[in-house]
C-alpha cells in the first residue's frame, strides 16, 4: 500500500500530490492566522484513500484561548471555535477545489482542547469530474 503522499496503481492523480499537500497545508496555515491572529506550529495534510484529504494542525491556541483553558472552559473554547471555523466554511473549501481540481462534497472540521490545540480539517472531495454544486457553493446560496 502506497505512503500518504504517493499515488495509488490506477490513481487518476499525477506526480503532483507532494506539491498539492504542501500547498493545502500552506493554505490551511494562512487561514488560521487570518481568521485567529496566529498560525499553527505544525501541520500536515495526507490523502485518506482517493476521495477524502485530512489536515492535522497543531498548537493552534491563541492567548486568549489558551486563558479560557486556564479557567476550565474547554467546552466554551471548543464551542466558540467551531462557530468561527464553520462560519469560514466557503473559505476553507475554496483552497481545496482550487488545488485538487475536484469540488469538495463535505467539510468537517474538529478541536482537541486536551491535545494542545490540534486541530483537525477533513475534506471529503466529489468524484473527478463532478460539475453539481461543492460544499462550497450550497453555503454561497444559503
Amino acid at each position: 500500500m502506497p505512503g500518504p503522499q504517493e499515488t495509488e496503481p490506477g490513481d487518476e492523480r499525477t506526480a503532483d500530490r507532494p506539491s498539492v499537500l504542501a500547498a493545502v497545508s500552506a493554505e490551511m496555515v494562512r487561514l488560521y492566522k487570518e481568521q485567529l491572529g496566529r498560525g499553527p506550529t505544525k501541520v500536515r495534510t495526507n490523502w485518506a484513500g482517493r476521495d477524502t484529504l485530512v489536515v492535522v494542525l497543531e498548537d493552534t491556541f491563541t492567548p486568549a484561548e489558551r486563558n479560557l483553558l486556564t479557567l476550565g472552559e474547554s467546552s466554551r473554547l471548543r464551542e466558540t471555535r467551531m462557530l468561527f471555523q464553520y462560519s469560514w466554511a466557503r473559505e476553507f473549501c475554496e483552497p481545496i477545489e482550487r488545488l485538487t481540481g475536484r469540488k469538495v462534497r463535505a467539510f468537517v472540521s474538529g478541536l482537541d482542547t486536551d491535545a494542545d490545540g490540534t486541530s483537525m480539517e477533513a475534506f471529503v472531495l466529489h468524484p473527478e469530474g463532478y460539475t453539481g454544486p461543492s460544499r462550497a457553493d450550497a453555503i454561497a446560496s444559503a
